[in-house]
């Protein structure tokens, strides 16, 4: 399985998908998803999960991962731009910023794409993509844990792509 994106470019995000963005929640927070595309997916694949996460952001939340966006039950192909905030053919997971190092944003705002912003030096984002045998039976706004527990002997494969993000 590999899984691109158009809005990575020699190794970086574009800026409309974080905090140079033009698109934010009324919390400050950029909501603009960034594109993927997946090809060579295992012909058993029922539906895709993704988290995308920040494993640079351990110095800012305490040695915890930054998760910017989980989504579940996707049954195509492609994500486009903004489909996180246009598109409710799929379900998506809490973010962090719900947690006291976001701002205890909403579990309703947090339940989308919630960017890029990393506060000190360029961050490294891993987008990890699963092809599952299955869809999930699990509702927006779920955390990661579950989503794990969930996907549990269901993964065909996964794929993680990396890019960074500038400060």
């Amino acid at each position: 399985m590999i899984v691109t994106s158009t809005g990575i470019h020699n190794g970086k995000f574009d800026d409309k998908y974080g905090k140079r963005g033009k698109q934010f929640n009324q919390n400050g927070i950029p909501t603009y998803s960034i594109p993927l595309r997946i090809e060579q997916a295992p012909k058993e694949t029922v539906s895709f999960a993704l988290v995308l996460e920040d494993k640079d952001a351990y110095p800012v939340t305490g040695g915890f991962s930054w998760i910017h966006w989980l989504a579940a039950n996707i049954t195509r192909n492609e994500l486009y731009e903004n489909d996180s905030l246009l598109s409710n053919d799929f379900v998506q997971g809490v973010n962090s910023w719900t947690s006291i190092q976001g701002g205890k944003q909403s579990k309703i705002l947090s339940s989308y794409y919630g960017g890029m912003t990393p506060p000190d030096s360029p961050h490294l984002y891993e987008v990890h993509v699963y092809a599952l045998d299955t869809k999930l039976e699990i509702e927006n706004g779920f955390p990661l844990n579950e989503l794990h527990k969930k996907m549990e002997n269901h993964i065909l494969e996964q794929y993680t792509l990396k890019a960074y993000y500038e400060n």
